[in-house]
């Protein structure tokens, strides 16, 4: 074969090969198809098969539930009926006792109803009795005005005002009962208070003087004490603010001063200096001002046991240097730190007793002569400046005004206040608590009587409380109300004028009527 032979085998061959696959491919899309087709039938019968399941399923579920429904409509109207019958038989019930009940009604309305023709017949009885009366009453009252000469109205008032008299005086009566039992039973109160304080405290009292005595182991000491030309005892009480008394009285000297404070440095300072033996001026200025440091401690450690004993809480700093100062300070011979811490301590008393604020009285209390500390460098009476120095380092206000109240200068402000104004009186008045001459004592006393009596209008002039209050009872007949004002401002202004005193001094000016009668 040539090569265009084997060339045209091959492309009929070829031929033949596509015309094969052709016809190959064509009968598996054929076939294909035809799976398709019969797949899509065999789904459709599924899908009809399972649509009249379905549709079954529905069909048997609708119909239990159609059948619950029924059974659950059937149990509520059997439920329905039940309540229906009770409340027939309910409405049953009331319907007879409403019967009942009316037929009673009935027989009430016939009851009232005769009642209420036997009182129409009693109102005409007494409508006709009462026709009857005010004739009576009518002719009384002409034959009263002919006799009293007084008209109605005027016989009305003249009753009333007699009957208002009646009730006024009976009211009077009573209210004076009243008082004196409240007076009376306020007055056994309080002493069963005082007694009961006063009963849980006992102080002892150091009784203070105004010199010292330091004794020297040879009179020849006197001579170094005083120095070459008096240098040493003019350093000395130059250093102390003391006078040094130097006298024929064997191996003593004598410190005098008003000062306690003062008076104790210079006694503690000289024993030193003799014991010592080197007495010059250097070294009076060096122990003088040892001895006022030491002191200054001591009472500042003093002070903050009181402080500790009473359990009042804390103390500013400067408030417990003040406080212990004051056991060099005395008022008619009586320790003013003892005396306060008495105060405090029967100011608690007697609000335990009275359920008070116990702290709060006896802070009040210890610190209500706090201002005796430095009232002599400072103006004003020691209530003022207690009270400003209280203020000032951070009491409140109601110790503030215990301090300045408790001598009466202003009112108190709370209860604890009022009872360290009584614990002060009762701690200075009682007897013992303070040393004073008998005769210089009483003749205060008549001194301030006697500045009252000599007033007009004056009756009565009493001291009391240790010349502290001056009581003057006026004629009321002589002196109105205002002028009593004046009167106490007047008396008042005498005294401080022409008396030297400690303190202060409350005048009270009493004018009262009295109606007094007596029952046969």
């Amino acid at each position: 074969m040539g090569t265009a032979e084997i060339i045209l085998v091959i492309v009929l061959a070829l031929i033949v090969g596509v015309m094969l696959g052709i016809f190959g491919y064509y009968q598996f899309a054929v076939k294909k198809k035809e799976y398709a087709k019969k797949k899509a039938e065999d789904i459709i019968q599924d899908a009809e098969k399972e649509k009249e399941n379905i549709i079954k399923a529905a069909q048997i579920e609708a119909k239990e539930y159609l059948i619950k429904a029924r059974n659950e409509i059937e149990a509520e109207e059997r439920e329905i009926k039940k309540e229906l019958q009770k409340w027939e038989k309910r409405l049953q019930a009331k319907e007879s006792n409403l019967e009942k009940r009316q037929a009673y009604l009935d027989e009430k309305i016939e009851l009232v109803n005769k009642k209420q023709e036997d009182i129409n017949a009693i109102e005409k009885q007494l409508e006709e009795k009462m026709q009857e009366v005010d004739e009576i009453l009518k002719q009384q009252q002409e034959k009263l005005e002919e006799i009293s000469g007084m008209t109605k109205e005027e016989a009305k008032q003249k009753l009333v005002e007699s009957i208002e008299d009646e009730a006024k005086r009976e009211a009077a009566t009573k209210i004076k009962k009243i008082e004196e039992e409240l007076r009376n039973e306020a007055k056994r109160l309080s002493q069963d208070v005082l007694i009961t304080s006063m009963e849980k405290i006992a102080s002892s009292y150091v009784a203070e003087r105004t010199v010292a005595t330091v004794t020297l182991p040879n009179d020849e000491m006197k001579g170094r004490i005083i120095g070459r030309e008096g240098r040493n005892i003019r350093s000395f009480e130059k250093e102390t603010g003391t006078d040094l008394i130097i006298d024929d009285t064997p191996e003593v000297v004598v410190i005098s001063s008003f000062n306690p404070l003062r008076r104790e440095i210079a006694k503690i300072a000289l024993e030193r200096l003799v014991s010592d033996g080197r007495i010059h001026p250097a070294r009076i200025e060096e122990t003088v001002e040892k001895v006022r440091q030491e002191l200054y401690q001591e009472a500042a450690e003093e002070a903050k046991k009181v402080v500790f004993d009473l359990d009042i809480g804390d103390l500013h700093p400067e408030l417990i240097k003040y406080l212990g100062l004051l056991k060099y300070r005395t008022s008619y011979t009586q320790n003013v730190l003892a005396h306060s811490v008495e105060v405090a301590y029967l100011s608690g008393l007697m609000a335990a007793e009275l359920g008070l604020n116990v702290k709060l009285a006896k802070r009040a209390g210890l610190l209500h002569d706090i201002g005796k500390a430095v009232d002599q460098e400072v103006e004003g009476s020691h209530t003022k400046v207690g009270a400003d120095l209280a203020k000032k380092y951070g009491e409140n206000e109601y110790v503030v005004n215990a301090i300045m109240s408790h001598h009466g200068e202003i009112e108190p402000n709370c209860p604890e206040s009022v009872l360290v104004a009584i614990a002060d009186t009762l701690s200075a008045a009682r007897p013992g608590a303070r040393r004073e001459r008998l005769e210089s004592y009483i003749q205060r006393l008549e001194e301030l009587e006697n500045i009252a009596k000599t007033k007009d209008g004056v009756k009565e002039a009493y001291a009391i409380q240790a010349g502290r209050e001056l009581r003057v009872i006026v004629e009321p007949t002589m002196l109105d109300d205002n002028e009593s004002f004046m009167l106490a401002r007047d008396i008042a202004k005498d005294i401080a004028d022409k008396i030297t005193y400690t303190g202060q001094v409350k005048v009270v000016v009493i004018r009262e009527n009295r109606a007094i009668e007596y029952a046969n």
